[in-house]
């Protein structure tokens, strides 16, 4: 029997406080599973890209995210942003600002999605995010990307 909506919920919960804590093993084990739960939607992937990239491991978070394909739609468009996210943490400036350049170009066409705002608003060009401050050794919530 697959877990139910509010199980999913949790278990998503339970992956972000072990990331958030620096128990990275336990977070990724979590997403891991999330991710076979449910491999038609972003938040396992994006759960998983998270914990690597507040462990410093940006470059592993870009491996895992580029290998994973999601039809186009709002959860690609979020699984995108995550994507960009993690090259601009791992260096790979140009690579984060033409993927959220094409985030906002679907954008424009389609229905705004919550990926798209967000990448609007990583390239400074949607509502600003609200700023507070980032516990020392995790990843920023925003990061500039011009």
């Amino acid at each position: 029997m697959l877990p139910e909506s509010d199980d999913i919920q949790l278990l998503t919960q339970a992956g972000f406080l072990a990331a958030g804590r620096g128990n990275v093993a336990a977070a990724l084990r979590i997403f891991q599973a999330l991710a076979l739960l449910r491999p038609d939607q972003a938040f396992g992937y994006v759960g998983l890209g998270s914990a690597l990239m507040n462990a410093g491991r940006a470059g592993e978070a870009v491996q895992r995210l580029q290998s994973v394909q999601l039809p186009p739609g709002a959860e690609a468009d979020m699984l995108d942003s995550f994507k960009a996210v993690a090259l601009q943490l791992a260096g790979r400036h140009s690579e984060s600002r033409l993927l959220l350049r094409q985030l906002l170009q679907r954008a424009a066409t389609d229905a705004p999605s919550p990926g798209g705002q967000l990448a609007a608003r990583l390239l400074g060009e949607g509502p600003e995010m609200p700023s507070r401050p980032t516990p020392a050794g995790a990843a920023p919530l925003a990061v500039p990307f011009s």
